[in-house]
């Protein structure tokens, strides 16, 4: 189960990029709240207070408590130069409204992968799973097991157990989440050798 956040924020009084320059001055990050049906509230948030928890690897798959609102962050706007961030988004959810967060993935079970132990790569496609969950059950990794894959074969969501309440954003496709492929020096190697047999 993924932590809940916590942030203190202050309302913002003046909007415009003038007032949001000044702000970022005192070190503080326009941002804002929307959606659950209520106006949108403009606030500001401590940046180091924010940087702590951008670090933290779980911004955007916890519950984020800004002031006492319950919240997700669904944006970051950050500087393409100095990396810090300069506005972020929240958006207001109920204790168990449904949302779609993306929850890292962590792949266990490697050396219980012939494939990968024959010196096969696990080629990752995705190391992120868009998950649709109840916001109170929101986890904090999927972990996914590769055991008894060899070279060639390609690990799908339906041979993922999600946990309990949890169901795929994408729901359309089996899609793929890993694949273990051969080494390339493997490769050009049994390419060198289909040239030359194919030559004599």
């Amino acid at each position: 189960m993924s932590d809940t956040l916590t942030l203190s924020a202050e309302t913002r009084d003046r909007a415009g990029k003038g007032a949001s320059r000044a702000l970022r001055r005192e070190g503080r990050v326009p941002a804002v709240i929307y959606g659950n049906k209520q106006d949108p509230a403009s606030i500001h948030v401590n940046e180091r207070e924010l940087q702590k928890l951008l670090n933290t690897g779980h911004f955007f798959n916890s519950v984020i408590m800004v002031n006492g609102e319950r919240t997700l962050a669904k944006d970051v706007a950050f500087d393409v130069v100095t990396e810090r961030p300069l506005h972020v988004d929240f958006l207001r959810i109920s204790e168990h409204a449904t949302v779609t967060v993306e929850v890292p993935i962590v792949f266990v079970d490697e050396d219980e992968a012939p494939g990968l132990k024959r010196g096969g790569v696990l080629n990752i496609v995705r190391h992120e799973l868009e998950l649709v969950v109840d916001a109170a059950e929101i986890p904090d990794q999927i972990e996914i097991s590769v055991k008894g894959l060899e070279v060639g074969d390609s690990l799908h969501i339906s041979a993922v157990t999600l946990p309990k309440g949890a169901t795929p954003s994408i729901t359309d496709r089996d899609f793929t989440i890993a694949t273990v492929v051969a080494p390339s020096a493997l490769k050009s190697a049994d390419g060198e050798a289909d040239a030359e047999s194919a030559e004599g």
